[in-house]
């Protein structure tokens, strides 16, 4: 398991049906170290801080694996690293083998996963179609958000350790798939909410449902 590459950007305006839409989607790969903050990477920011960002959605990881899946649908030229917006590019770690509260030591940074990315439109328009934000929430090919442990500096090449696991868990799929399709699974929503390193957007979301659900 290792880092390919890290990838950072400023925000951008792009235009999107007939409206300035800010994001920070827009991200290159960069040589040499780089220094990890708390809610951050040196370099990079993001343009909506309630849905990006902060410490529970500091840095976005995202899976080499699926690059050749969205390239033969979306591509036509090989996508260069940071593609989809992730500053980590990775490879040896998908969805459904990356649980939440997995924590990864990477140089001399240590991240704890919280949450599956929740993606929006602005993912289909950095891929020049709105078929592949549905190609990508119904695959689960989402990457994952990590919550910063302990600052410090990593470089692309750096091995990822996982230095703390519970398979008990839910994996990063199993959330992603309760967000979006197993809606009314209480037992499983339950469990999800047991796990204290789970993100609190996800933890009020669930939370939500749950009641709703038993109030019917």
């Amino acid at each position: 398991m290792r880092v390919l590459a890290i990838s950072v950007g400023k925000p951008r305006t792009i235009r999107y049906m007939g409206k300035d839409v800010p994001t920070a989607i827009y991200k290159k790969p960069i040589d040499g170290l780089c220094m990890v903050r708390r809610t951050n990477l040196d370099g990079d920011e993001q343009a909506n801080l309630k849905a990006h960002g902060g410490p529970d959605k500091a840095v976005l990881a995202s899976p080499v694996e699926h690059y050749s899946f969205f390239n033969d649908l979306y591509g036509q030229e090989p996508f260069e690293f940071g593609h989809f917006g992730e500053n980590l590019t990775i490879e040896g770690l998908v969805e459904n083998e990356v649980r939440i509260g997995d924590q990864l030591s990477i140089g001399q940074a240590v991240f704890e996963v919280t949450m599956p990315r929740m993606p929006c439109f602005k993912f289909g328009v950095k891929l020049g179609s709105s078929k592949a934000l549905e190609s990508c929430i119904a695959t689960a090919k989402t990457g994952f958000y990590l919550r910063v442990l302990q600052e410090g500096s990593i470089e692309a090449g750096n091995t990822i350790e996982r230095v703390k696991t519970d398979v008990t868990a839910p994996s990063v799929e199993e959330v992603h798939r309760l967000r979006f399709f197993d809606k009314r699974n209480v037992g499983e929503m339950q469990r999800a909410l047991q796990n204290a390193a789970l993100s609190g957007v996800l933890k009020n979301l669930f939370a939500e449902r749950i009641s709703e659900l038993e109030a019917n």
